[in-house]
């Protein structure tokens, strides 16, 4: 919205900074930021009165990690990725170009992925059923919005020419060039719907999650960043994408309310993002890596989501065949915790925030190295 008052600088020349990517990744940024500060009290508020609280968090047959972190958990108010989302939204209808599909898509993408994550918050703390949806009707939920995602990518003119190549990072040219329609709904799939449950395996400590997808929201601004600029896509070889450039204010804009939800979110934790928060901010991240075909470097990026999915999958899979564990609790931010020198959660989340920001490094090098 304010991208416009660019129109005005022959009168308030001030006024043309406004027409510039990187002013108003800034500025989204903090607008961001500030919205979470300052509604993050009445949000919290809010959601303790609607007695939202994740009565599911610690489970039966998980008695070791109860005794850990004790009840103080269990009172703090959940759905706190609604304060996560709001200021998203409201940082980009004030900073981005609104007429930008691609821009659109990743609004939808996280509003409806929250919007899943929210009746399963909901069902669990407030209709107090721990099981909450089914975990086949997520994915379905998640899969539907994922057919329509696919159709429209395929549809747009900024992203019909890229959806359907494959790339893969150290090659310049696409590894497959068309894939058949099949292909681009798995991929587009596995991308979106592996990150968003992703975050949300990585959300079982006090801003462990919301640290993470900070540096991968930074991360990806960059990427975005890159992809739109003509200059910088071609001298690193890269897909340009028109419009990406929204996508990085975006992405600016998700890392003010990343930063904004743990000013609340740090141990000790006064809400959770839950469900709500963490299944929108891993599809969102991961719609954005499909529309600036950079799917394949968010393994990289977000290798610290990687490790935990990986390690509940290994966890099970180990166990049924086997009828042993690998890890002593998964996910592994878990293992750290009741090992026989046990990580204080507060080291836990810290370490994984290191290794986080150094994947993302490692992920932005890729860039380069073609």
């Amino acid at each position: 919205m304010l991208y416009y008052l660019h129109l005005l600088s022959d009168d308030i020349s001030c006024f043309r900074v406004f027409q510039y990517i990187t002013v108003r990744i800034v500025a989204g940024a903090g607008t961001a930021f500030l919205i979470s500060l300052v509604m993050g009290p009445w949000v919290i508020r809010r959601l303790t009165r609607l007695c939202a609280v994740d009565v599911a968090r610690y489970k039966e047959d998980l008695p070791t990690l109860e005794i850990l972190h004790g009840d103080k958990k269990k009172s703090t108010p959940t759905m706190g990725g609604l304060l996560i989302i709001l200021s998203i939204v409201g940082s980009c209808l004030l900073w981005a170009v609104l007429t930008s599909p691609i821009l659109w898509l990743a609004l939808l993408t996280l509003c409806v992925m929250g919007a899943i994550g929210f009746a399963d918050d909901y069902i669990k703390t407030v209709k107090r059923d721990s099981k909450g949806l089914r975990a086949r009707t997520k994915l379905l939920l998640q899969a539907l919005w994922v057919v329509l995602l696919t159709g429209i990518l395929l549809f747009l003119p900024a992203t019909r020419d890229h959806v359907r190549q494959l790339m893969v990072p150290f090659f310049k040219a696409p590894l497959i060039p068309e894939m058949c329609l099949a292909c681009v709904f798995l991929f587009v799939a596995l991308v979106v719907i592996g990150a968003s449950n992703a975050v949300n395996l990585t959300d079982g400590l006090d801003g462990l999650a919301i640290g993470c997808a900070s540096s991968v929201a930074l991360a990806y601004m960059i990427m975005a960043y890159v992809a739109g600029h003509a200059v910088f896509a071609a001298y690193l070889q890269v897909p340009n994408v028109p419009e990406a450039g929204e996508l990085a204010v975006f992405c600016g804009c998700m890392l003010g309310a990343c930063l904004g939800f743990l000013w609340f979110n740090c141990h000790p934790a006064l809400v959770f993002m839950g469900d709500t928060g963490s299944l929108a901010l891993g599809g969102a991240i991961g719609c954005v890596a499909v529309m600036i075909k950079q799917e394949l470097a968010l393994v990289v990026v977000g290798g610290v989501f990687v490790l935990e999915a990986l390690s509940v999958i290994l966890q099970v899979g180990f166990f049924k065949w086997t009828h042993r564990r690998i890890f002593l609790c998964s996910p592994i931010h878990h293992h750290f915790e009741l090992k026989k020198m046990p990580w204080s959660e507060t080291q836990v989340t810290v370490r994984f925030w290191i290794i986080s920001i150094i994947f993302a490094l490692i992920g932005l090098l890729l860039l380069k190295i073609r």
